[in-house]
């Protein structure tokens, strides 16, 4: 039996957990590291069907805004 892990499910995971924790408590190089993760979870979602459609949603989110303003 292989076991196999998606790292970016597993990213996902560490993100939920690292951002859980109480503000207060977190260093400034600690807060660095969890935007580092969060961009390479990013740049591993993008070309996904997933990373796609939140793209799209966003965008169509953007338009909607972008229009209502005029």
């Amino acid at each position: 039996m292989v076991l196999s892990i998606n790292v970016a499910v597993l990213l996902a995971v560490i993100i939920v957990l690292r951002l859980r924790r109480r503000t207060e408590a977190r260093k400034r190089t600690d807060e660095q590291l969890t935007v580092l993760i969060v961009l390479v979870f990013g740049v591993l979602v993008a070309p996904t069907a997933l990373g796609q459609g939140i793209l799209n949603v966003v965008g169509q989110l953007a338009d909607g805004i972008t229009q209502s303003g005029h």
